[in-house]
């Protein structure tokens, strides 16, 4: 299976919006009991989060996940820090990319793949205000074209 594919969960529409997204890979996430049952629920949230490489691991963090209803006294904290599996390779390459200025690691999606929460992470370059008007105006004038070849098939 392509990486990016399983049952999607959450996705950060955002990113793609605010940034240029350079490359991407997949990577697990390290989860605390009731993590997964939210999860699965569709209680997480990836607006503001980032990832970022400390001691040669990478960790995810302000990342949203929201406490599991049916837990106890076990629940998680929603915001706390959580590590990525990456091979040594990838957290290499992670770490030669993000030295460049202006790029950074984000999450793009999470999905469920064979059982297991995987977590889509893009290095991506933040777009410039004048960057972001020229894509929306790309993407009218692209709907626009669609439009009159639609009505003009009829």
């Amino acid at each position: 299976m392509p990486k990016g594919e399983g049952k999607l969960i959450a996705q950060n529409r955002k990113a793609r919006h605010d940034y240029t997204v350079v490359d991407t890979m997949e990577a697990g996430i390290v989860l605390q009991g009731t993590e997964i049952k939210s999860i699965r629920n569709g209680r997480i949230n990836l607006k503001d989060g980032f990832a970022r490489i400390r001691n040669g691991e990478a960790y995810l963090l302000n990342v949203h996940i929201s406490p599991y209803e049916q837990g106890n006294i076990f629940n998680h904290d929603p915001l706390r820090t959580r590590k990525l599996l990456l091979h040594k390779k990838q957290i290499a390459k992670l770490i030669a990319e993000t030295k460049n200025t202006g790029i950074t690691i984000i999450p793009l999606k999470v999905y469920i793949r064979n059982g297991y929460a995987k977590v889509l992470i893009g290095l991506a370059k933040g777009k410039k205000q004048y960057d972001k008007r020229e894509d929306l105006k790309r993407k009218e004038i692209n709907r626009e074209i669609d439009r009159t070849l639609k009505n003009n098939l009829r």
